[in-house]
């Protein structure tokens, strides 16, 4: 028996069936708001703390595995995890309802945007939700830490990679990449045990070419035949475009975004940069992971070559060509992260990894809180050093009551997440409309 299956079997009291779990990745896709580590602390819940269907160790191993990935690793963690559970079939199913849900609210929001050019209900039913998000964030930064920091050198890779990412504003593949290295070559020769030698991987050299055939396939292909037959050359530019940033960007959704924005408004000029930000705050407010900007983009820049029509087929293509390598990545990779995580050095640059995520998790609660209570933040520059400063006038009362509420619902009164983010969106609309 390969090793993967004893662990899981181990660490849960029953296997889930495929329908089980497809009900979990369809909740887990509607209440994926606020970006990769709220997404992240909502699959930690739900999958290892609430039903123990992924050890901790397992959870963490794909964790670090897929923030080495270029992609959301948010949505790639919830392929594994469905991969790990049911196979193929499983990743597709948990990727795909991570995604969906989002998608359709982002391809309805940007159609509104379209026509309209703004969406102010959006925003106030959305309020109490940021709020929340910052509690979940920061439930994720607590659970994360507890687990990944395990001796003083672990807390300092997190202290630094905090400090890169924040201050220094770092490259984020530089940060996992020094964490990797650390890791591997200051491993303790003590961790090295004869039981790594039973850890199979459940990947062979011939099954993962094919795979890596196959899904290259299903990603390149489509794309070229839309190209190829529409009147259009802005749909060939979408395929092409973010393809590419499917293949160069490291560190999620933020690190893409930065490198997006500019080609995007200056190089392309599908979008202005204040509707660029528009399209931003749609995806921060709606479930799914935050890359789901590319969709509103792709729509849009699609919509004024040829209307309604070709706005749709461009948001599919923005859809495809940022996620279908997602399934390349984890589809190939997957059977041998079980391996990676036993074998010493590996091992321990993976947990290097998981420490730097900590930093990483601890960067973006700092940056998602700051949006979500004040209304004007703005990045100051001394040399080296960048400092996010907010305008303390621009303090949102409204969103600092939603997120004390919220907190006492949460951790005091144990409230279901959705029980919870129900509330704060009625809650955020109503403060909205009354007191403006």
């Amino acid at each position: 028996m390969e090793s993967a299956a004893t662990d899981t079997d181990t660490a849960q009291p029953h296997a889930p069936t495929l329908a089980e779990a497809t009900r979990v990745w369809a909740r887990i896709g509607v209440l994926s708001f606020g970006g990769p580590a709220a997404q992240i602390a909502l699959m930690h819940r739900e999958i290892v703390d609430e039903r123990g269907w992924l050890t901790e160790q397992q959870f963490l191993n794909a964790l670090s595995f897929c923030m080495f990935l270029p992609g959301p690793e948010a949505m790639q963690l919830a392929t594994y995890s469905g991969w790990r559970l049911h196979g193929t079939i499983g990743g597709l199913i948990a990727g795909l309802l991570f995604v969906l849900p989002g998608a359709a609210v982002i391809l309805a929001l940007g159609t509104v945007y379209a026509y309209l050019g703004d969406v102010p209900l959006v925003s106030a039913l959305f309020l109490g939700v940021k709020a929340t998000v910052v509690l979940i964030v920061v439930e994720a930064l607590l659970r994360v830490a507890k687990k990944a920091l395990s001796g003083v050198a672990h807390w300092i890779i997190a202290a630094l990679a905090f400090i890169g990412i924040f201050f220094l504003a770092l490259p984020f593949p530089l940060i996992i990449a020094a964490a990797a290295a650390y890791g591997f070559i200051f491993a303790r020769s003590s961790d090295d045990s004869g039981s790594n030698a039973e850890v199979r991987s459940g990947g062979s050299l011939g099954g993962t070419l094919t795979t890596i055939a196959v899904w290259l396939s299903i990603w390149v292909l489509p794309l070229a035949l839309v190209g190829l037959l529409s009147p259009s050359p802005v749909l060939a530019d979408i395929g092409f475009f973010f393809s590419k940033l499917a293949v160069v960007t490291f560190g999620g959704a933020y690190a893409v975004l930065a490198y997006m924005a500019q080609d995007v408004v200056n190089q392309f000029g599908w979008l202005s940069a204040g509707e660029m930000m528009d399209g931003l705050g749609l995806a921060e407010t709606t479930p799914g992971p935050l890359i789901l900007v590319t969709e509103f983009v792709g729509f849009l820049a699609a919509f004024r070559e040829g209307g309604f029509a070709l706005g749709l087929v461009g948001a599919l293509v923005a859809l495809w060509a940022t996620f279908a390598p997602c399934f390349l990545w984890i589809f190939a990779g997957a059977p041998f992260i079980d391996w990676i995580g036993a074998q010493p050095r590996l091992k321990a640059a993976l947990s290097a990894i998981s420490a730097a995520v900590v930093g990483v998790i601890l960067n973006l609660t700092i940056w998602f809180a700051l949006h979500v209570f004040f209304t004007a933040v703005e990045a100051k520059k001394s040399g080296p050093l960048v400092l996010w400063t907010p305008e303390l006038a621009s303090l949102d009362w409204r969103a600092v009551l939603l997120s004390a509420v919220c907190a006492v619902l949460l951790f005091r009164l144990h409230w279901d997440l959705m029980r919870v983010l129900a509330v704060a969106s009625a809650g955020g609309a109503a403060l909205v409309f009354a007191v403006g």
